[in-house]
């Protein structure tokens, strides 16, 4: 295979084809990404790149291992790059600022959907004609690269060396016979030309240039947002999914950089640089590796398609996004000053991967309210329940959310049976896990109503923290005798509505804080609440009641199935909100449930 056979073969996603391809002038495999939190590797990044750059282009492959034949590097083997553990953005400003000058058209992308044949590779396309490619001596040391040293790395074969001292030297007297030595005088000109060229001149870089079919609008909403304080391009366009993207200067010194947005059908957008990075930041934890495909790009509130350009200065507070897998959210700065990505509110019949958590208690209830929420943070893997938190759990409790709505419920029966009295289980307690019960039994022992409050770090089967809180009607006839024969079934819909939210609330506020202050993580994947109404326990004759038998269903108008046993409805929301906007997203997705389960005329005013 040639270059542009093997450039081919990855645009293809079929990166098998490369394998018993030799390494040599342009082609280059690596096992593993380039570890950019070293310094070592971020000056090795830029020297192989610029090595194909000084010798007319090449692709680097990452995640191919290979074997020795003849002195020949062979590519050999697969070794899968995890998204997730490749920023490409980062690689590619990497690249800008450690090359001198940037390279031209260097794109970095995946090939092989495959899990066992996931490659990054990038690709670096013949230069300009005349042009040596040079990097700052390596140190290893962390920092900005240094200005006051030049190292040349070739490729040579298989291999990528550095130029020896006696060529580079070569190469200047060459330049001094063509155009003579300069004078000290010179020189001083020299320095003082190319100072104040860095600091005040334009780049010779165009807007838009790179992408010659997107230099028109790029120019256009550049030249429009002038005024904003833009500076001159810092490098070429490049393309990123959908968008159009280029990374632009200050107008004066010390002041924040910016990024140019094309991301059709929204309008261009700048964004100031730190803005930009808080963007980056919140979706890089996504299990995708790519924080752009997982967070969207800058969207104008209300705006439609098209429309004028538009710019989130660095004092902005808030960030609208959208187009990425995690669906509509927003990047809100905190007091602080800190960054936090939250989702757009949003109702699904999706059933989260832990609905069935925590049901195999037998006999099972005769009906379960449940609130179920879904924490995917991003340092799970680190947490840990101490003796102080659990200890608090224990104490606040007693007066819960969930133990006021059960309580409330015998009230409202004329009876006095509050949840004030909590035992650890039945499910697992540990550092990692919580399990808490109130039961409240009839006369003769029998579990009548029980309050449950679990929390759990990730495990086997789940990603995230999940967090549930339930009330269980466990016995009609043992409820009804705790309360002195009263009847107890079916629950007034607007009872139903009540549990569910101080069930979410605890779900949502009180247990997460075994972990510590929730407000302080982020997100590896949009939080989702579980609402859930499910009738369980089988009669005599070896069926389960309908969710009716429990539940009265007719404030919602007419409609639905009566022989339904389960309803439940999913919010993607954050789960820390005020009370009173806790009660119009319950409201929002109570009619959400009631209508996609065949309640049509249900409506908002009657909940």
């Amino acid at each position: 295979m040639d270059l542009e056979a093997v450039r081919a073969a990855l645009r293809a996603q079929k990166p098998d084809l490369l394998l018993e391809q030799p390494e040599g002038q342009w082609l280059d495999a690596k096992k593993k990404p380039y570890e950019l939190r070293e310094p070592r590797a971020v000056e090795e990044l830029a020297k192989d790149v610029c090595a194909f750059a000084n010798g007319g282009g090449g692709v680097l492959v990452l995640g191919i291992g290979t074997r020795v034949v003849d002195d020949v590097e062979i590519l050999d083997r697969f070794i899968p790059v995890e998204r997730a553990s490749v920023d490409r953005d980062q690689i590619r400003k990497l690249i800008r600022a450690h090359i001198t000058p940037a390279p031209r058209g260097i794109s970095v992308e995946w090939s092989g959907d495959q899990q066992g044949c996931r490659v990054l590779y990038i690709d670096i396309p013949v230069q300009q004609a005349g042009i040596l490619f040079v990097v700052a001596a390596p140190v290893g040391k962390p920092g900005a690269p240094r200005t006051d040293t030049v190292a040349v790395p070739v490729r040579e074969a298989d291999g990528t060396h550095w130029l020896a001292r006696t060529e580079i030297q070569r190469l200047l007297s060459a330049g001094v016979a063509a155009s003579g030595m300069p004078t000290a005088e010179t020189l001083s000109r020299l320095l003082h030309e190319a100072v104040t060229h860095s600091a005040s001149e334009p780049a010779a870089v165009r807007v838009g240039q790179g992408l010659p079919e997107w230099e028109r609008e790029m120019r256009e909403a550049y030249e429009e947002l002038a005024g904003a304080g833009l500076g001159a391009p810092v490098g070429e366009a490049y393309r990123h999914e959908a968008a159009v993207l280029q990374d632009l200067g200050p107008a004066r010194v010390g002041e924040a950089g910016w990024v140019l947005c094309v991301a059709p059908p929204r309008p261009p957008v700048v964004v100031a640089a730190p803005v930009w990075q808080a963007i980056l930041t919140a979706g890089r934890s996504d299990v995708g590796g790519d924080p752009l495909a997982a967070v969207g790009y800058p969207v104008l509130p209300g705006a439609g398609e098209g429309g004028r350009p538009w710019v989130v200065t660095a004092d902005a507070v808030r960030v609208d996004l959208e187009g990425g897998r995690w669906g509509a959210g927003r990047l809100v700065r905190s007091q602080t000053g800190g960054w936090r990505w939250e989702p757009a509110v949003r109702f699904s019949l999706e059933q989260t991967r832990s609905a069935r958590r925590w049901t195999s208690q037998v006999p099972p209830p005769q009906l379960r309210l449940r609130a179920l929420v879904t924490l995917p943070w991003t340092d799970a893997s680190v947490l840990e329940i101490t003796k102080a938190r659990r200890q608090h759990l224990e104490q606040q409790l007693p007066f819960s959310a969930l133990a006021g709505a059960v309580t409330l419920l015998s009230q409202r029966r004329g009876g006095s049976l509050p949840a004030a009295r909590w035992q650890a289980g039945p499910h697992d307690n540990s550092l990692h896990t919580a399990s808490y019960t109130s039961v409240i039994a009839a006369p003769d022992g029998r579990p009548a109503v029980t309050a449950a409050a679990m929390i759990t770090l990730p495990g086997v089967t789940d990603s995230a923290v999940v967090s549930c809180a339930d009330v269980l009607a466990e016995d009609a006839a043992a409820w009804a005798a705790a309360l002195g024969g009263h009847q107890c079934v079916p629950l007034g819909f607007e009872e139903v509505q009540d549990v569910l939210f101080h069930a979410w609330e605890t779900a949502a506020e009180l247990l997460p804080a075994v972990f510590g202050d929730p407000a302080v993580r982020r997100w590896a994947a949009p939080p989702t609440t579980e609402l859930r109404l499910s009738a369980e326990r089988y009669d005599d004759s070896g069926v389960t009641p309908a969710l009716a038998s429990f539940v009265d269903f007719g404030r919602l108008g007419p409609g639905g199935r009566g022989s339904r046993q389960e309803m439940a409805v999913t919010i993607t929301a954050e789960p820390s909100m005020r009370r009173a906007e806790r009660q119009d997203v319950m409201r929002r997705a109570v009619v959400h449930m009631a209508q996609a389960f065949g309640y049509v005329h249900a409506e908002a005013g009657l909940l």
